[in-house]
């Protein structure tokens, strides 16, 4: 008797436990669904987003809150759980335009119903916002290191193997006391007609001015910087081609002259060019504090970095991987990207792919034990969203607008 008395406390203890575990798990997805439908009421491609756009003053956007409680419910359907209360209010302030998503809903129980308990309540909320003219500062950072100098396209690739002697796929642009080397495989690569990374990237640099200035609401509300790795190799250092400037017709004139950076005879300081860690460091000092994008005096702040993500430096003591002589070659260190973003930068990145070189014994050595860590870094190093690879068959060009579409588009939950 005492045993069968016993057993109903227990019973329900059990149920609790297992019974709360639910509820958890079922508060979980409604959250999913609520984050989901808040981003989606202010979506770029969504009716109420052109419905608040086109609004002379400030007001809830009635399209939009239709919208949201139509997300939740299509990702909220659950056999074990009913909904109480949905709603959603979607507001434009000024530029901005924010919409909220609360939930309740009742969890069935199941063991705990022994104890009178037949449910349990679930709540919780979703809020995003978007930024309809919100002003930006675009620091673009360009790999122009000799490893860009590699072929564009697997074809390109392909051709300089062929026609040089010692199979090398690099254009090597060799400048000795300011003497350009006309048989340097810079030069034979303008006569075989091939195209080098560094030139798709100069070309795609330019065109994202015109698309920056297709894009914005009024002549301040982007500006843009231009970096390279520098011109030459003997003077490695951040170096700025275009400075800040609302002035993109001009940064687009700059940005057409941008070269591979030159090195004064073939294996030139251990070919210790490519310093991402100290490239990443010195654009933080260049950008001045990050803002908030709400006005012209205070802007959002972006790193814009094209790379093919492989670090080649002096790192004898640090470096990832093994070296040689203190030579660093490894994908790229993130702790820098890391300490950015946690100032408040944004980092975006275009990761122009590593392509593998088999014919090359230096790839096989050196860069092919690393080779699947390149674009994993490379992503983990960008602002969650803010990521893009280029293979061989897509255009650098296209790629680099949509990533900063994506930028300038894209909707952000605040809590």
């Amino acid at each position: 008797m005492m045993a069968a008395i016993l057993l109903v406390p227990l019973i329900g203890a059990g149920g609790i436990a297992i019974d709360f575990a639910n509820a958890v798990m079922t508060k979980s997805e409604l959250q999913a669904a609520a984050d989901a439908a808040a981003l989606a009421a202010v979506a770029d491609s969504s009716a109420g987003l052109a419905e608040a756009q086109a609004m002379l003053g400030d007001g809830t956007v009635p399209l939009s809150e239709a919208d949201a409680l139509k997300f939740f419910d299509i990702n909220s359907g659950g056999a074990s759980y009913s909904i109480l209360e949905a709603k959603a209010a979607v507001v434009k302030e000024g530029s901005t335009i924010k919409s909220a998503v609360t939930f309740k809903a009742s969890v069935e129980t199941t063991l705990s119903k022994v104890l009178g308990k037949d449910h349990m309540i679930v709540s919780g909320s979703a809020t995003a916002e978007y930024q309809t003219q919100a002003y930006r500062d675009f620091y673009l950072l360009l790999d122009n290191t000799p490893s860009m100098g590699v072929g564009a396209t697997p074809s390109d690739v392909k051709k300089m193997v062929a026609n040089t002697p010692d199979n090398c796929a690099f254009a090597c642009h060799i400048v000795k006391n300011g003497v350009e080397d006309k048989n340097s495989y810079y030069n034979l690569a303008k006569r075989l007609g091939v195209t080098v990374r560094i030139n798709v990237v100069a070309k795609a640099t330019a065109s994202l001015m015109d698309t920056a200035i297709e894009s914005r609401r009024n002549p301040s509300q982007f500006r843009m910087a231009i970096y390279t790795f520098g011109q030459k190799a003997e003077d490695t250092k951040l170096l700025e081609v275009s400075p800040l400037t609302a002035d993109l017709a001009k940064a687009r004139e700059k940005a057409a002259s941008i070269d591979l950076m030159s090195i004064p005879y073939q294996g030139y300081d251990n070919d210790q060019q490519t310093d991402l860690d100290r490239a990443l460091t010195q654009m933080g000092a260049a950008m001045g504090p990050p803002g908030t994008g709400t006005t012209a005096a205070s802007p959002e702040k972006i790193v814009f970095f094209v790379s093919d993500g492989v670090g080649d430096s002096y790192k004898p003591k640090t470096c990832t991987k093994k070296t040689t002589n203190g030579r660093c070659q490894e994908p790229i260190d993130t702790k820098y990207c890391k300490l950015l973003k946690d100032k408040g930068y944004k980092i975006a990145v275009l990761y122009t792919t590593y392509l593998p070189l088999p014919t090359n014994s230096w790839y096989n050595t050196w860069i092919k034990p690393f080779q699947d860590e390149i674009g994993s870094r490379m992503r983990e190093c960008a602002t969650d969203g803010l990521f893009f690879e280029v293979s061989p068959t897509e255009g650098i060009g296209d790629a680099m607008n949509a990533l900063f579409k994506r930028i300038i588009r894209a909707p952000r939950l605040t809590s």
